[in-house]
């Protein structure tokens, strides 16, 4: 076998692990490894990418609708250093990325040589494995583990720091073998009978159950096994924010959306039920609310394959610890047949209330300015339920995910854990690489779009077919709406003063128009879906909109503001 370099064998890493597009963009300490590249573009789409956070950004969003480990690249220093937030975004969200950098050469490290930063010391603390490489023959090595690494278990970002002097480096008898075992590492407990066993036997004798989806069950591929457990055992379940689309929305056992701005009955009735089952979930504070009074009534299950998270927030009755693939499956066979008709009234009760006080007059104003809510049920149904939907980061993602439907998996991505503004635009580039046969629509607000609009770049020179739409209230509407509700209406600092996004858009040969009647909307949506290629809707909305229901932060969940107080 001929020699060749480190940068020559970590491309061929890539292509002998199933990869297929990279988000990235080039620099000195990388230059090598582009200039293999340009020989293998056959075989690997790489997407110029206009800052660094944009190309993690961009491989979450492929990651999240392929269902495969999304791959960034770029440079040392700066260059590093702006991946920063994409992978910590990445971590605390579970989503399997190979984040790529460059490294000045390893005689230089430690000198503060031009363009040197620690990226290992720094990304460790949010990365699953970080590791610099400083020999071409540990390329192969390094690569496989990555991507066991990131990809099994509970997914997550790992980072190669790859010294200069290693990608020019030369190799003899290259040979790439994939890991499916790291002794120090295990991803996948076994699934012990007892704890099958005892979980069973909680269900069978609840009177209340309540199953919490999480997004464990997509990342785990089960949500065949999850609607098996659901329709023998007749349990309602909701969603958290990242669990969305695990079950259509339309499924009679699925019952809304936990949280913050969550719908009303899975927020109360956590309070009420006498069996929680939380699946793939990590209880997080926006969940939960103030955890002295999370369901203390409740036997609580607990179905994760993270062992970290058991106990850790919320007390449990029993775990189950295990892929929930194998761990579902397992209960459900001992499961009795039941349902719950008078426990799935209450629930229904509990939405006409939702309905009458906040959802009617979001959705269907007869009035006014334009509402958030009303133009997304409108995208979602002109789409018939079937996009994909992306966010950016504000009281439009809370909007999105409360009324925007979905009919199949993967049919969500937005940035759940760390909030992320700027997240929107270039994972919804990465998303349509992800899955190229979807509609993906962006919601996006006037706020977040302005910290990433450069991404406009990408889109213009691939020709990537976005639907983005700005939710345009000329404010930073969710700190706004904070700060009328728990600041005495002092806005500070939150006021827009926006530029024409419809000429940016043009700028960028990307088809664009702005809305601000209602009797245009229909059209304009219409316009939008049925053109071939990228567009930009700026819709303007009203600028003092109140995203509800609300727990506010750090009380009850069963503390929910409608609006009407």
């Amino acid at each position: 076998m001929k020699e060749i370099t480190g940068s020559e064998a970590l491309i061929q890493s890539l292509i002998n692990e199933g990869v297929d597009t990279i988000f990235g963009y080039p620099g000195g300490a990388i230059m090598p490894v582009f200039d293999c590249l340009y020989d293998y573009k056959d075989k690997i789409n790489h997407v110029l990418v206009r800052h660094e956070q944009g190309a993690t950004h961009a491989a979450q969003g492929y990651a999240r609708t392929s269902g495969k480990t999304g791959v960034a690249l770029v440079t040392s220093g700066p260059g590093a250093t702006n991946t920063v937030t994409g992978i910590a975004d990445a971590m605390i969200d579970s989503t399997p990325l190979v984040v790529i950098s460059g490294q000045v050469a390893s005689s230089l490290l430690g000198s503060d040589a031009f363009q040197e930063a620690d990226v290992v010391g720094i990304t460790q603390p949010i990365t699953k494995w970080a590791y610099q490489i400083r020999r071409a023959e540990d390329i192969p090595w390094a690569v496989a583990r990555a991507f066991y690494i990131a990809s099994t278990g509970r997914p997550g970002p790992v980072i190669l720091d790859i010294a200069k002097d290693a990608q020019f480096g030369k190799l003899e008898n290259y040979e790439y073998k994939k890991v499916d075992f790291i002794r120090s590492y295990q991803p996948k407990p076994q699934v012990r009978v007892s704890e099958i066993e005892i979980a069973a036997k909680i269900i069978n004798e609840a009177k209340k159950p309540l199953a919490l989806v999480g997004q464990g069950v997509i990342l785990g591929n089960a949500e065949k096994e999850l609607l098996s457990f659901l329709e023998k055992s007749g349990i309602p379940a909701a969603s958290t924010v990242l669990g969305l689309s695990a079950i259509p929305s339309n499924h009679p056992l699925h019952i809304g959306m936990l949280g913050m701005h969550g719908n009303i009955g899975p927020n109360l009735k956590t309070n009420d039920c006498d069996v929680l089952i939380a699946i793939g979930m990590r209880f997080d504070d926006r969940v939960t609310g103030d955890l002295k009074t999370y369901a203390k009534q409740a036997k609580v299950i607990h179905f994760d394959i993270d062992k970290a998270e058991i106990n850790k927030n919320v007390l449990v009755t029993a775990r189950v610890l295990g892929d929930v693939k194998d761990s579902l499956p397992a209960v459900t066979e001992l499961l009795e047949n039941k349902d719950y008709p008078d426990w799935l009234e209450e629930f229904k009760a509990c939405y006409k209330k939702e309905y009458d006080a906040v959802i009617v007059s979001e959705l269907y104003p007869q009035s006014g300015q334009l509402k958030m809510g009303e133009v997304i049920n409108k995208i979602s149904e002109a789409t018939n339920n079937d996009a994909v939907l992306v966010t950016d980061v504000g009281q439009h993602q809370m909007m999105g995910v409360r009324y925007f439907k979905y009919s199949r998996s993967r049919s969500v991505v937005t940035s759940g854990g760390l909030g992320t503004m700027g997240f929107g635009l270039p994972a919804a580039i990465g998303a349509k690489y992800g899955a190229p046969d979807r509609t993906i629509c962006l919601f996006v607000g006037d706020g977040g779009m302005q910290m990433t609009i450069q991404e406009l770049g990408t889109i213009m020179q691939y020709n990537v077919d976005v639907k983005i739409i700005i939710l345009n209230n000329h404010f930073l509407g969710m700190v706004r709406q904070w700060q009328e509700l728990f600041f005495e209406e002092r806005y500070s600092e939150t006021v827009m003063i926006d530029p024409d996004f419809v000429k940016i858009a043009e700028a960028y040969n990307i088809r664009a128009k702005k809305v601000e009647r209602r009797e245009d909307l229909d059209t304009s949506i219409a316009e939008m879906l049925n053109y071939k290629g990228s567009y930009l809707l700026d819709v303007q909305v009203e600028t003092k909109g109140m995203v509800y229901p609300m727990v506010p932060a750090g009380t009850c969940v069963t503390n929910i503001l409608l609006g009407n107080e």
